[in-house]
């Protein structure tokens, strides 16, 4: 019999619906659900004069959240570095069916040269 240790995200007394395998990895969406939270806290807070809907604005601050770095290199001016990740676990190699690997054609070794 196999033991497999699941970490599931805990937030307000509710277990939300997502495990992780890897503890790193439950500890990185916690952490960028902090960031969420704090951001949309931050928007509604601010007093925009445009009204936007509650669902909108947690929407948003998880996505900014998830693409932090990207964010971070925009807000310094730069490019972003690479592909925006939305939706959730789009990019994510575990929530995608497994593709077949291909492999590549072994190299043809050159021959030494005889003189």
């Amino acid at each position: 019999m196999a033991v497999i240790t699941k970490y599931v995200v805990v937030r307000n007394g509710v277990a939300l619906d997502r495990e992780f395998l890897v503890k790193k990895e439950a500890d990185a969406y916690d952490k960028m659900l902090d960031a969420a939270e704090n951001l949309a806290g931050y928007i509604k807070d601010a007093g925009l004069e445009i009204d936007l809907d509650g669902k909108i604005i947690d929407t948003l601050s998880v996505f900014i959240a998830k693409n932090g770095p990207q964010v971070t290199r925009i807000l310094k001016g730069q490019k972003p570095n690479g592909p925006t990740v939305w939706p959730p676990g789009e990019n994510k190699k575990e929530d995608s069916p497994a593709a077949p690997a291909r492999k590549k054609a072994p190299a043809a070794k050159a021959k030494p040269k005889v003189k």
